[in-house]
């Protein structure tokens, strides 16, 4: 069968955050522009995610009144990561970050808002912030897409209400609250409102937030500007070789596409998350199970650059994920899912996290990713994985518990799933997580102790700014330590996932794809997922993954818009 073929400027491979942004800006620099996209959605793991930025010094953050510097954030890089070999590209994302996130929202409807007080992961290392660096999307109207809204992928069951409801983290206060006051009550009811109107038409709520929005305002830009997508197109193979590279090839819908590409192609195929191959290679034997990114994410791009002789960074096994600990969920039509804990639950007073010898490992409020890394760590001396996360039915109804929301009372369908375990005594709780009946006692005893004296003598939780921006400001005096309280118990079993994999091409500050000899391969450039990752495995606070992701895709187009060839 003859190879159908097309010629363009710039292809770009992926229409999630990354490749989508590739495109967007490259349409605006006056490129020809083509979207190979192998699924049917636009969005990958970005439109399940939280669609948080980290963007030191960005100005939208600036003229809210929270002040940053570039200077600062890399104080704060340099003390946090121990690998210093992507050094320069950290410079050069604190460097070109602002202007690239000004570039986009002053020339299209990807807008942002600063998050104002919004924690870095590590607050007592120099240079980190609390405020200024972590910016969101503005929320959507998925209605302006029309019939398109059902390309955008959507978000996880386990993070939409009412089957289809999308809600913000300032939503939910008024939503527990709605019988509380008159304008709660108002609020919930507009927002309840408008998502049944949408149900007349849509199969879900048109009100986007989080990652959806960020994926609808890149999607609902570049269909303004005509930008064309190829869905059900994988990418397969690239034209030339370790010097240069001058198209690729594409599977459609049983067909095969020869793509000239006179200035480049992009690779931003979503990471290696779901490659069996690659996850055994790179990351820990004892995490390699679960993932939240994107099904589709196999590691096209990686695969098909290192059959051309391009370089993975880094090159051994290891802490490679980006990680938060996760709980397995039944969902309503049998399937599982995965339960991200990232801030409801584990800073809240009155939790606890045990491995099955019965003993805390963690501050239990620390970031996600340093959640399961203290998982890992604990893992090679007591068995960590899982953990488990241990609370009261007082605490649930209060706080809520990984995909048990606030309020809830009838806990029988999760105990009948095995998501929630329940028990009446702490010994007979023990023995359903499998760990000695006296060592959780006499954590629970020492952990009470601490929570009635409000400090952490173990794990300090409560010591950071990050513990005490995700609990509970009206618990006193630590409103992240609290006791567990009288029973009935109750245990949850949580799992490392990685959110993604930092392991990915190596590249140079233009997100050009490097050799095995660390020369450039000309026309071939790798944003989010499939380039390696510049925190080298370290995560620094809340957008690790996409604020790279849309600066670098600019960055890659910048060089290419030069790139004549």
């Amino acid at each position: 069968m003859n190879a159908v073929p097309r010629e363009v400027d710039l292809l770009v491979a992926g229409a999630g955050p990354a490749g989508m942004a590739a495109a967007l800006a490259a349409s605006l620099e006056g490129l020809d522009v083509l979207v190979c996209e192998k699924s049917e959605q636009v969005g990958g793991t970005g439109s399940t995610s939280a669609g948080t930025l980290w963007v030191p010094g960005n100005h939208e953050s600036r003229a809210a009144g929270f002040p940053d510097s570039a200077e600062a954030a890399l104080r704060y890089l340099d003390a946090l990561i121990p690998d210093q070999g992507a050094r320069p590209l950290r410079l050069a994302y604190l460097e070109t970050g602002p202007t690239a996130i000004d570039y986009f929202s002053t020339r299209t409807d990807v807008q942002f808002l600063p998050c104002g007080p919004h924690p870095d992961y590590r607050g007592n290392l120099p240079g980190a912030a609390v405020a200024g660096r972590a910016i969101i999307p503005k929320p959507f109207d998925g209605r302006l897409l029309g019939r398109d809204f059902a390309r955008i992928r959507p978000p996880i069951p386990e993070y939409m209400l009412l089957g289809g409801m999308m809600v913000g983290k300032l939503d939910i206060p008024p939503l527990l609250g709605r019988f509380k006051s008159l304008a709660n009550f108002l609020y919930s009811a507009k927002l309840v409102g408008r998502y049944l109107a949408d149900r007349l038409r849509y199969a879900r709520g048109t009100r986007l937030m989080m990652g959806n929005a960020l994926i609808a305002r890149l999607f609902y830009s570049l269909k303004k500007r005509r930008v064309p997508i190829l869905y059900g197109a994988e990418i397969t193979d690239l034209l030339g070789d370790r010097r240069a590279v001058q198209g690729a090839r594409l599977r459609h819908r049983g067909e095969e596409i020869v793509v000239k590409a006179r200035r480049g192609v992009v690779l931003a195929t979503g990471g290696i998350a779901h490659n069996r191959q690659f996850r055994a290679r790179f990351m820990p034997q004892a995490t390699v199970e679960h993932s939240m990114s994107h099904a589709g994410n196999s590691g096209d791009g990686l695969a098909i650059a290192t059959r051309l002789g391009a370089r993975i960074a880094p090159a051994t096994q290891g802490h490679t994920g980006l990680w938060t600990p996760a709980s397995l969920t039944v969902r309503r039509d049998g399937s599982r899912g995965l339960y991200p804990h990232l801030i409801m639950d584990r800073a809240k007073p009155g939790l606890l996290a045990v491995n099955a010898a019965g003993r805390r490992f963690v501050n239990e409020a620390v970031s996600y990713h340093d959640f399961v890394e203290a998982m890992i760590e604990s893992d090679a001396t007591a068995p960590s994985i899982p953990a488990y996360l241990v609370c009261n039915s007082a605490f649930i109804r209060k706080y809520g518990l990984g995909d048990v929301h606030p309020g809830t009372r009838n806990l029988r369908p999760f105990e009948r799933s095995g998501y929630l375990l329940t028990a009446g005594t702490l010994a007979d709780l023990a023995h359903k997580i499998g760990c000695p009946p006296d060592a959780l006692r006499a954590t629970v005893e020492r952990h009470d102790r601490f929570a009635a004296a409000g400090i952490d003598e173990d794990f300090g939780k409560g010591e950071t700014e990050l513990n005490r921006f995700n609990g509970d400001p009206d618990h006193k005096p630590n409103p992240c330590l609290g006791p567990l309280g009288e029973p009935p118990y109750h245990a949850m079993a949580v799992w490392p996932a990685d959110i993604a994999i930092s392991t990915g091409l190596a590249t140079d500050a233009d997100a050009r794809v490097l050799d095995a000899d660390g020369r450039p391969i000309a026309g071939l450039y790798a944003c989010g997922n499939d380039m390696a990752s510049i925190m080298a495995g370290v995560y620094p606070g809340p957008g690790t993954t996409l604020g790279p992701a849309l600066v670098f895709a600019y960055r890659a187009v910048m060089h290419a818009r030069g790139n004549a060839r």
